[in-house]
């Protein structure tokens, strides 16, 4: 994570392309989800506690963190693909967990689900991938969609219309 998170925090855009195991995210994936999870809202200068000091970070917390979100603004897209069953499932969960950390999705486009494959033994499955050129289109359009929605946010162009609410329950 202490590559990943700087990555996650320098990106205008992101795009999460993955397969459904078993209805579900691959675990590598979901390992990333929880820290991200953990670090949206968390303490951004580590000095105030004396790096992972969980007293002093329970401290810090106690009085009167904000939760900022640090990885709110940015924008999204997000392709699932699977052979059998969970793609939407999956993607919607993504699409949620992404939407709750503030990034905005980068249109209907930008949120992708299908199935390769449709229950064909696994042995065969790259070359239905390879023969799928409509779902090949989708995901070039996944990517075409966050690349205009980041040139849009650089420009200020794309606003995330609840901006300036305040959060009653920021946690």
């Amino acid at each position: 994570m202490a590559e990943i998170y700087p990555r996650w925090v320098a990106a205008h855009g992101v795009m999460i392309l993955c397969p459904v195991h078993w209805y579900q995210a691959p675990s590598s994936l979901k390992l990333m989800i929880d820290r991200l999870v953990c670090a949206d809202g968390g303490n951004p200068d580590p000095t105030l506690t004396s790096g992972k000091d969980p007293q002093r970070a329970k401290e810090v917390e106690l009085k009167g963190w904000h939760y900022p979100r640090h990885l709110a603004g940015r924008v999204f897209s997000v392709v699932v693909h699977g052979d059998a069953e969970g793609a939407e499932t999956l993607r919607r969960s993504l699409t949620d967990w992404l939407t709750d950390m503030g990034l905005i999705a980068a249109g209907h486009a930008a949120l992708v689900d299908g199935y390769v494959g449709y229950y064909k033994p696994y042995a065969i499955s790259h070359d239905e991938l390879d023969e799928d050129k409509d779902f090949q289109e989708e995901v070039r359009n996944a990517a075409r969609s966050l690349t205009l929605a980041v040139r849009l946010l650089r420009r200020g162009a794309l606003q995330q219309p609840d901006a300036s609410l305040r959060e009653p329950r920021p946690k």
